[in-house]
């Protein structure tokens, strides 16, 4: 009969959370990386099928950067669901209004879709100036 291992010191361990500051760095290079955190792949006990429960909170989302002339060339659509309710942004725009859509936008569609996925993304935390209210937690500041 084969046996699945099943790790059991997940359940056990304190949730790990970590702090990144958003400033100087590019809109890909840092959700990557805040994606792998957030799935666990830093983590030697990684499964997929897992949540690994390790929170990222990122601060000075209004200054994240973006290569080329993406800043007037990147587009970003919503719909009301009404007929001529379509709506553009071009990513200066929306950094203006919402700096924190474009991260989150961004890490959530390299989360797996579906129930774990969803899951995963709550352990988002996104704050557009320098401070945050999770001093408690004790976060580890990581450069990436």
């Amino acid at each position: 009969m084969n046996t699945t291992y099943l790790s059991q010191s997940n359940k056990s361990k304190q949730s790990k959370w970590y702090l990144v500051d958003a400033q100087g760095y590019t809109l890909g290079r840092l959700s990557t990386e805040v994606a792998k955190i957030l799935r666990g792949k830093n983590e030697p006990s990684f499964n997929p099928s897992y949540n690994i429960r390790g929170y990222v909170i990122i601060v000075n989302t209004e200054k994240i950067d973006v290569s080329g002339r993406k800043r007037l060339q990147k587009v970003y659509h919503r719909h009301s669901g009404k007929p001529g309710g379509l709506k553009k942004e071009t990513f200066g725009e929306l950094q203006k209004r919402l700096p924190n859509k474009i991260v989150e936008n961004a890490v959530r569609k390299m989360l797996p879709k579906g129930r774990l996925g969803r899951q995963i993304f709550k352990s988002l935390k996104l704050y557009p100036g320098p401070n945050h209210p999770h001093d408690a937690q004790e976060p580890l500041t990581i450069q990436i």
